[in-house]
């Protein structure tokens, strides 16, 4: 019993370690930060969703994406985000979705989301 725990932790640390390298030795990839903060105020939006998908050359989102969360200053990271074009989407309760496509062509970016209220709802039944 205790040799399979022992090799079930062994695989489980293996498989991680291969997580964290870039699938790709020669691809580029870079460390990216994220303040996620209001724009009416400037005060950080904790816990945030902050998600993350490459974009194709002909625009359109590929599958596969990242979400991370913010803390409680509002900031994020991820390392070996690779280069490229990638779609990003911040979410949070009581603020309108932030959406953007960024270009990722160096080794480190620092990207401020500001997030509004939400707007007013426009119908043409009123």
């Amino acid at each position: 019993m205790l040799r399979a725990n022992r090799r079930l932790v062994l695989l489980f640390s293996a498989s991680l370690a291969l997580l964290s390298v870039p699938a790709f030795a020669g691809d580029k990839v870079a460390h990216v930060e994220f303040l996620v903060v209001r724009s009416y105020n400037g005060k950080p939006v904790r816990n945030a969703s902050v998600v993350l998908h490459p974009v194709n050359k002909e625009g359109k989102q590929s599958k596969g994406g990242v979400e991370l969360k913010t803390d409680p200053e509002g900031k994020t990271s991820m390392n070996a985000v690779p280069y490229g074009k990638m779609r990003i989407q911040a979410i949070a309760p009581g603020l309108q979705t932030y959406g953007d496509d960024i270009e990722i062509n160096q080794p480190e970016h620092q990207i401020t989301i500001k997030m509004n209220r939400p707007q007013e709802q426009y119908s043409i039944y009123k």
